[in-house]
């Protein structure tokens, strides 16, 4: 006999798993606030160490000042360094995403310092030396005085990065350092639910965000504008890739319904970078002819363009290796992260949701 159970929706969607003052996401709408504010106006008057310190105050509720952040992500970066000989053994013989997995999973709580400073702080300095490492070259020691985005440019490239190129990266950071009940946010809550301190939870969150479906596909769009080449192929390429049932990535979200706001803030940041080096027009060739041949295969609910197709564009125009994409989104992210699991530790619950048995029943079950 079969037992009938309530049935929820498969992977959640739509179901509420905490209360929050973070961030929310409005598919429909196509709307993204943080901390009160839409991601549009944020990005473009608000540094990533005043969006941080606006998560990890509401977060605490404690209130912290945009300066206080960012002394304490410059002395963090400091430590982080001197840490690195024990960090970075782990990770010998690993790729830079795996590497960067192995190296956050050894950071540890510090006596009398913040731990999400000692986290956020480590992020960028990790991802620079194990970029330098896979050129052959020392890890880049931080400067305690340069804001998060400059520092981090710096660690990654071993020279002092020009004025616009901080500002982008600074603009990308705020843009994507939280959305909502994201897989790797969800992650987060879950394991800090369990009253797992803050480097476990953010660890499980860097975790899910590699896979991808998440976090991991921006590198594959510099693969598929490759793929295509020229403007010439622009057409047969894409009709070919559909009529064949390929994900074109870059396109489509599980959230969104319409366009995501992400995206027309990161194309903006990417048009004031196009005199030095971000192939905008060809890219936007690109991105205008696969909403055309994705309306027409889809006119109900066609796939529109995602944080991930400019977040691609944008990082190579920045000279950052493409298999440093993953760890530069979680140096942006672990702001959120942090937040997240601090507001879980303090608010939720355990989170604890049930699932629906399908399978068979034994002989003399109540139905």
């Amino acid at each position: 006999m079969n037992i009938q159970l309530k049935k929820s929706p498969i992977g959640l969607d739509g179901v509420p798993a905490a209360e929050t003052t973070l961030s929310h996401v409005d598919g429909e709408r196509g709307e993204l606030i943080i901390a009160g504010e839409r991601v549009a106006d944020l990005a473009g008057k608000s540094s990533f160490e005043s969006v941080t310190a606006r998560l990890w105050s509401a977060a605490t509720g404690r209130p912290l000042s945009e300066a206080h952040v960012r002394a304490s992500l410059g002395a963090a970066r400091e430590r982080a360094f001197a840490r690195l000989p024990d960090l970075l053994p782990a990770t010998r013989g690993m790729s830079v995403i795996d590497g960067f997995r192995a190296a956050i999973a050894g950071l540890r709580a510090e006596n009398g310092l913040e731990h999400e400073a000692t986290i956020v702080g480590a992020f960028p300095v990790i991802a620079g030396a194990l970029v330098q490492r896979a050129r052959g070259a020392d890890a880049v020691a931080p400067d305690p005085t340069a804001s998060h985005a400059a520092d981090t440019l710096s660690m990654l490239q071993n020279r002092k990065p020009e004025p616009r190129a901080v500002a982008a990266l600074d603009a990308y950071f705020v843009t994507v350092c939280d959305h909502g009940m994201n897989a790797s946010t969800f992650t987060t809550r879950v394991v800090a639910s369990t009253q797992a301190d803050l480097f476990a939870a953010v660890t499980a969150g860097y975790c899910a965000l590699t896979g991808p479906l998440h976090g991991g596909a921006p590198e594959p769009v510099l693969e598929m504008l490759d793929a295509i080449g020229t403007r010439e192929r622009i057409k047969p390429w894409v009709d070919d890739a559909l009529a064949r049932g390929e994900r074109l990535m870059g396109f489509g979200h599980r959230v969104y319904r319409v366009r995501d706001p992400r995206a027309d803030v990161l194309k903006a940041v990417i048009e004031r970078l196009a005199a030095d080096g971000a192939d905008l027009p060809f890219a936007g060739e690109v991105e205008a002819y696969i909403r055309q041949a994705l309306r027409r295969k889809n006119p109900d609910r066609p796939l529109e363009t995602n944080v991930e197709f400019f977040t691609a564009i944008l990082l190579d125009a920045l000279a950052i290796p493409r298999q440093a994409f993953t760890p530069i989104f979680a140096v942006a992210r672990a702001a959120g992260w942090t937040a997240h699991a601090r507001e879980q530790q303090r608010k939720g619950r355990l989170i604890r949701p049930s699932s629906s048995y399908v399978g068979p029943m034994p002989d003399g079950s109540r139905g």
